[in-house]
């Protein structure tokens, strides 16, 4: 798929919406995440903090989530594109867990991630190269 710029642009403002409604009580930092999905659909996410930090929800699992409470079939290739925006720290890409969740719903996704020194874009494959595949 071909990212021009109106729709780069589209899915940048619905990051940062999503990032207004992040629960960033302890980090103070707001993440958001905008996953343009296999429907045409874009579904956003937000970091979610917890007291015991291993128990946080990061921005780009809670768009994945909530794009495949939406989905019910073609789930395999969900992710087309994903664009995760925070506005106080220098670009920041996926964790290595976000890494792993996207890789699984979305080989070939495009990744562009926003902080305050620009926009950064990847694929899952170069984020992740030799990623976990289980075949059961």
């Amino acid at each position: 798929m071909k990212f021009n710029e109106a729709l780069i642009a589209t899915l940048r403002e619905e990051a940062l919406k999503a990032s207004k409604q992040a629960y960033a009580p302890y980090s103070k930092l707001h993440v958001g995440a905008a996953l343009l999905a296999n429907d045409g659909n874009i579904y956003r996410g937000a970091n979610v903090e917890n007291a015991s930090y291993g128990l946080t929800l990061c921005a780009e699992r809670a768009a994945v989530a909530a794009a495949l409470q939406a989905i019910s079939q073609n789930r395999e290739n969900l992710v087309e594109a994903i664009y995760i925006v925070n506005t106080k720290l220098p670009a920041i890409p996926p964790c290595g867990a976000c890494r792993q969740v996207l890789y699984e719903f979305g080989h070939g996704g495009i990744i562009f991630f926003d902080g305050q020194d620009g926009v950064k874009k990847s694929s899952i494959e170069k984020l992740l190269p030799e990623a976990f595949r289980l075949n059961v």
